[in-house]
């Protein structure tokens, strides 16, 4: 099989303009190409088999770019969906008409504006603009609201947890989305939990709705301030945490805790507490279960010297917080793993089966929060926790 002549003229008359792109729409056998912002169109007509037509059409298209028309599948094993496509070469990888090209100039570490511009024209998809927007160039570009818009308007449609949060977290870039948008995306959060989860990451000192600080956050403010400006990161930390900010924060990440949604998500919510809480423990490592996450804290409280003996001198009706601090900044995703590694469960299951690990943590929190917390053995706690 060849292709026609009139096909083979009119590919060639398009790949003598300046095209900047170029995508194959399969289902109605046409080459599209993008020059100067205009778009150019060519209709196909097979001779045999359209799945064979189009291999030759991809093969002309390779011989006039690669100089082979053999070349894609050998530079594709180099210029992988991993973001591993060479610098120099990005712009004729979008002249192949291959979606596996497109993916791999998405992911480019060197990606530009306005090769994002080029790359979103010839696939406009949720994991081709969640891969443009994960590059700063495109960020501040002027393609980063564009690609915000569209992911904001398609999350709704978006099954897979994982990439709920990945979505929401980019979007929430600085200078992406309107705040009346990004409001309306938390209030979202109500009904499905894991909106939150990805605000939590991305905004988690600027989370909407917040709360007010602890009511007797300002006996404590000066001492811990005084502490926190030598230096003492514990000190600063507690601070926060007795503020409206870290109030917020702890306010929706105990929602998450008791309401989750998949091991994976799990996994991504319980290192986000960690990281956010992780200056308590300055150089040491976090534990990896939560026996010896308590162990640490217990040691560390009755230590004579270190920021949390400083503190507790400065504050000392505030011992039962920092120990909470402490145990807390050992939340990761070690402390589920045994757990999460050996099931397939989800939603209300999955809560009883992590209640080793959630109740000591749901603890700290209610100390934290100074909020009452009622135990996954309480009939009424079960009730609320499975909601």
């Amino acid at each position: 099989m060849e292709l026609s002549n009139e096909d083979l003229l009119r590919l060639n008359v398009l790949l003598a303009n300046d095209i900047e792109a170029i995508r194959i729409d399969e289902q109605n056998m046409t080459v599209y190409g993008l020059a100067r912002g205009n778009e150019a169109r060519v209709p196909l007509n097979p001779t045999g088999r359209p799945e064979k037509y189009l291999r030759l059409v991809r093969e002309m298209l390779s011989s006039h770019v690669l100089g082979s028309p053999g070349g894609y599948p050998v530079f594709l094993q180099r210029w992988t969906r991993m973001g591993q496509a060479r610098e120099t070469h990005l712009d004729k990888l979008l002249l192949l008409g291959e979606p596996e090209a497109v993916t791999a100039v998405a992911g480019a570490p060197g990606l530009s504006d306005d090769l994002a511009r080029r790359t979103w024209w010839a696939q406009p998809t949720s994991d081709i603009a969640r891969r443009m927007l994960d590059k700063q160039a495109v960020v501040q570009g002027t393609m980063g609201k564009e690609l915000a818009d569209y992911l904001a308007e398609h999350l709704p449609f978006e099954s897979d947890p994982m990439l709920v949060i990945a979505t929401i977290r980019l979007i929430l870039q600085p200078g992406l989305i309107e705040p009346e948008a990004r409001d309306r995306i938390f209030r979202l959060g109500t009904h499905r939990n894991v909106y939150h989860i990805g605000f939590l990451e991305a905004l988690p000192d600027e989370l909407p709705d917040t709360l007010p600080a602890r009511a007797d956050h300002a006996d404590y403010r000066d001492r811990l301030a005084a502490l926190a400006t030598n230096g003492n990161a514990l000190a600063a930390l507690l601070d926060k945490l007795l503020d409206s900010r870290g109030q917020t924060f702890l306010a929706v990440s105990e929602t998450q805790l008791q309401h989750p949604v998949d091991k994976y998500t799990v996994a991504k919510l319980m290192d986000i507490i960690g990281n956010y809480l992780r200056p308590a423990l300055g150089a040491q490592k976090p534990a990896r279960e939560i026996g010896a996450a308590i162990a640490a804290t217990e040691k560390l409280m009755a230590a004579s010297g270190g920021e949390p003996a400083a503190l507790l001198e400065a504050v000392p009706e505030l011992r039962e917080e920092i120990a909470a601090t402490l145990t807390l900044a050992h939340t990761g995703e070690a402390l589920v793993t045994p757990i999460i590694a050996a099931s397939t469960a989800s939603g209300t299951l999955l809560r009883r089966k992590l209640e080793p690990v959630l109740e000591p943590l749901l603890k700290q929190y209610a100390i934290l929060r100074k909020t009452a917390h009622a135990t996954g053995g309480g009939r009424a706690a079960r009730r609320s926790l499975g909601r």
